[in-house]
């Protein structure tokens, strides 16, 4: 079948549920008004549903490969790519001196779920793109920012980001890439580095590299560690591609899915960087571009849900098995329980845009606040969304949905990579519960009464879902509370459960101002959501109140399957 970008049902979000209108009357963003918002976002539901989404299936079927040291895009990707670039797409929520468009970060993510549901294997590399952007936007001199920006703007070149390494992994902070400098104000940069989505392409003139690396005075960890340009070419002294750097892809991985997205082995053999920010510092220019990358995860997420969605509900519409499948309770169940979760979803990813928006075009601390709790929320939640929704869409289609040829397995190959990169889920939610409560639970707190303030506005004409969703707000503000009493170890035994109940308790909340605002499906979609997934916070709670002592009692033998001991 063919995707469809939700277009609809993003605006509603956007105009009636989140606080995306408060954007649009700051002076900022004064430019995004409605009538500016519903056709942008018609125009990239046009290049999804038009131009990307024929090349998901043969981006799987015919993947990147790596001829004489050079990565040969899938079939289309090119063309797909360009169009993309062209319609300026990727600089949109960027500085407009740079070549950007300046318009909200959260129009921004509509369009990146669109372009993910489309081909989320192709729509990585203007995802890593903008978050290099981001980045130097922050935290470049101006010479970096007035040769690179544009060029990365304009689609001519593309970004990547290189933090992994085979002995460092999450653990960033042991990485042995060296840097050293050049008498020239440059820097030569030798080590190798994994997992590097877009490492190299024939789809840009030339790919410019963020690589962590550490200088012989760094300290140990993270501390001591720095963030340098490395581009494949090394611009001229027009700013053109000029020289081949000494940068080399070794392999590419063969992975589960996103077959059509070159995840890259990359040495690095005393390359010529330039320095991003300060020396030594280089982690607070990386979290930049890891923070943006992170909601921009959990908006894939919501996008491979869609699609997949999409496809089980036409597959169950035609599917006759004593009468159509799609009128027997249980695939009606199914089917329900994950429209229910990609909006909640989407509402959570689109609200931490918003957040995002407002402090920057206010400053205030309240917004950034929210924004930075928002976002392991938005990532976990939107990724574990789009593996269920996948999944659950594989089930819909019966023993068909395990045969490759119906495409429903490739959804959920696809998507289950995204709970694990930029921050593995269990790393979000200790985030969430380490660094986001070190305010002495304000922004979680601000959060919750707006949920119980909204949950009062609603008992009278939807009293029976707004009684269980006050009741859940004030669950969870005593669980909150609960958990800042615990030390940090004992947080993390509890850290995912608990970032899945905010976010259950989130996503009702949005149901719920949708039912307020929309129409009879809203208020029964809602419904399903109130009744169905709601009420799995209080087990999530259970558990993340349970803490470490049970799981440090059984020993490593016994995790192994050996109970002599």
């Amino acid at each position: 079948m063919t995707y469809a970008a939700p277009v609809e049902q993003i605006e509603f979000i956007l105009s009636r549920v989140i606080a995306y209108s408060e954007v649009q009357e700051t002076d900022r963003f004064a430019e995004a008004t409605q009538d500016t918002t519903r056709a942008i976002l018609a125009e990239a539901g046009k290049l999804a549903g038009q131009v990307l989404a024929p090349l998901n299936r043969s981006g799987d079927q015919v993947p990147a490969r790596l001829e004489n040291g050079r990565v040969r895009s899938s079939p289309g990707y090119a063309e797909g790519f360009a169009a993309i670039a062209e319609g300026g797409w990727i600089g949109l929520a960027a500085d407009p001196e740079y070549g950007g468009m300046g318009l909200p970060m959260t129009l921004n993510m509509a369009v990146a779920e669109m372009m993910s549901g489309a081909c989320l294997a192709l729509q990585l590399n203007p995802l890593l793109t903008q978050g290099q952007i981001e980045a130097l936007e922050h935290h470049a001199s101006e010479e970096l920012k007035a040769l690179y920006l544009p060029k990365l703007n304009s689609g001519e070149w593309s970004g990547t980001m290189n933090l992994t390494e085979p002995g460092a992994g999450s653990d960033v902070g042991a990485l042995t890439t060296r840097a050293e400098r050049h008498e020239d104000g440059t820097y030569r940069i030798t080590g190798q580095k994994i997992f590097i989505t877009w490492g190299d392409s024939d789809v840009t003139s030339n790919v410019c590299h963020a690589v962590l690396a550490r200088l012989p005075d760094g300290a140990r960890g993270t501390r001591g560690i720095s963030l340098f340009m490395v581009p494949k070419f090394l611009p001229d002294d027009q700013g053109n591609p000029g020289v081949a750097n000494s940068i080399k892809v070794v392999s590419l991985e063969e992975k589960m899915g996103i077959h059509g997205s070159p995840t890259c082995v990359m040495s690095y053999e005393g390359a010529t960087g330039w320095l991003i920010g300060e020396e030594h510092k280089g982690m607070a220019s990386m979290f930049t571009m890891m923070n943006c990358a992170r909601l921009g995860v959990g908006v894939q997420g919501v996008g491979v849900a869609e699609a997949a969605l999409q496809q089980a509900v036409a597959y169950a519409g035609e599917r006759n098995q004593m009468g159509l499948i799609i009128n027997h309770p249980d695939v009606r169940r199914m089917l329900a329980t994950a429209r229910a979760e990609v909006f909640a979803a989407r509402a959570i990813c689109l609200a931490c845009a918003s957040a995002i928006d407002m402090q920057r075009a206010t400053g205030a601390a309240e917004h950034a606040a929210r924004a930075a709790f928002l976002t392991p929320i938005a990532k976990a939640y939107g990724t574990d969304v789009g593996c269920r929704v996948a999944d659950t869409g594989v089930q819909v289609h019966g023993g068909m949905g395990y045969i490759e040829e119906t495409g429903a397995a490739q959804y959920l190959r696809d998507a289950r990579i995204t709970p694990i990169y930029e921050g593995t889920n269990g790393i979000q939610a200790m985030d969430l519960v380490g660094r986001k409560l070190a305010d002495g639970g304000d922004a979680a707190m601000r959060l919750l009464d707006e949920i119980l303030d909204n949950a009062k506005a609603a008992n009278g004409a939807h009293h029976d879902l707004s009684e269980r969703v006050w009741q859940a707000g004030e669950t969870m503000r005593e669980a909150t509370l609960a958990m800042m009493e615990r030390d940090l170890p004992e947080r993390f035994g509890g850290a995912v459960p608990f970032l899945m109940a905010f976010a259950r308790v989130l996503g009702a909340h949005y149901h719920l101002r949708a039912a307020m605002a929309g129409s009879a499906a809203h208020v029964a979609l809602a419904r399903v959501y109130i009744s169905r997934v709601l009420p799995r916070y209080a087990s999530d709670l259970a558990e993340a109140r349970a803490g470490l002592e049970e799981l440090t009692a059984i020993s490593d033998a016994a995790l192994a399957g050996d109970f002599s001991a």
